[in-house]
């Protein structure tokens, strides 16, 4: 009788620890710190653009420190939309980022009446990598020396000659639009997936010009493939200190800076919102990134959710009225 009271004790205390299994399981995976596993970042653009490369050098540092990979996708396609549903998909556990741009985030839901996805509503804003102006650039097709003669050349053909962009409604994109509101300019757009394959055309001459930013144009300024001939800000930069910006070839209202930066589904937990953006701006303020971004004439930033939903805010406040005196829609 012993015997068996002490086998039904023995398997009565097998089947409870069995039955603790799920829930001890669960309390330590709550319990696990975060970051505990890959990190998935996702970019709406082609690889080889600049907010690609932002994101492949942090992604870097940010694995070494964390002691977890770092996996940088390309989702290009639906002015980032894709990318966008992407995250949507993903549980709103912070494993999930995304590079976000102005065009996600400002441009879009006010271009679109039919966008696919709240910037509000479906995003989390995590920290803003870096900002920057960018350049009206022509390929080697392009007989103008300069700026002043490229305009005059556009306005002595209007609606004859086309532009490329990053894609409909980035901020390559309205910078144009812009421009042309500005000048009395009058071009066809002709948008692409990412800077990347724009500028491979704008370097093979498929089209004449596009603004794009220093990340992804640098290589092929460098080369002598693309010439740059005005800068989107108030000042000349430091890496191309000849080109003039465009206040000083007589165009007013032309400093634009285009920004990338870092978000998470909504309803992310905000102590991994804020870990993450720890974790993001230790990476981009390291010396190895800092000096990577330096070449390019990136400063890298870093700022709180907070911060940057504040910047945000500000954009749309400035933007939205700007579109709409442009008259620019996008899907009807």
């Amino acid at each position: 009788m012993l015997k068996k009271r002490t086998a039904l004790g023995l398997m009565a205390a097998g089947v409870g620890a069995l039955a603790g299994l799920p829930l001890r399981s669960a309390l330590a995976q709550a319990a696990a710190p975060y970051p505990s596993k890959a990190l998935r970042w996702l970019v709406p653009y082609p690889a080889g653009g600049g907010s690609d490369f932002l994101a492949r050098v942090a992604g870097l540092a940010m694995a070494a420190d964390l002691k977890q990979p770092v996996v940088v996708d390309n989702k290009p396609g639906g002015n980032g939309a894709i990318a966008v549903a992407d995250v949507k998909r993903s549980p709103a556990d912070g494993y999930t980022l995304i590079n976000i741009d102005n065009g996600i985030m400002v441009f879009n839901s006010v271009l679109y009446q039919n966008l696919g996805y709240s910037p509000e509503k479906d995003l989390q804003l995590v920290t803003l990598l870096a900002k920057g102006p960018m350049f009206l650039a022509v390929g080697p097709a392009s007989t103008a020396k300069d700026a002043r003669e490229f305009i005059a050349q556009v306005r002595a053909q209007p609606g004859k000659l086309s532009f490329a962009s990053a894609g409909a409604g980035t901020p390559q994109h309205l910078a144009m639009e812009l421009l042309m509101k500005r000048a009395g300019l009058s071009m066809v757009h002709i948008p692409y997936k990412g800077s990347s394959p724009a500028l491979a055309d704008l370097v093979g001459g498929q089209v004449p010009v596009a603004i794009t930013d220093y990340a992804a144009a640098r290589g092929f300024f460098q080369a002598g493939k693309l010439r740059p001939l005005a800068i989107t800000d108030a000042q000349r930069h430091p890496s191309l200190p000849d080109v003039p910006t465009f206040k000083e070839v007589g165009i007013e209202g032309m400093e634009f800076a285009t920004m990338v930066g870092v978000a998470v589904r909504a309803g992310t937990p905000m102590e991994h919102v804020r870990a993450l953006q720890q974790a993001v701006r230790r990476a981009i303020h390291s010396p190895e990134v800092r000096t990577k971004y330096g070449e390019f004439g990136i400063v890298p930033d870093g700022n709180t959710p907070e911060e940057f939903q504040a910047l945000i805010g500000g954009e749309i406040k400035r933007w939205h009225p700007l579109v709409k005196e442009l008259g620019i829609r996008l899907d009807g």
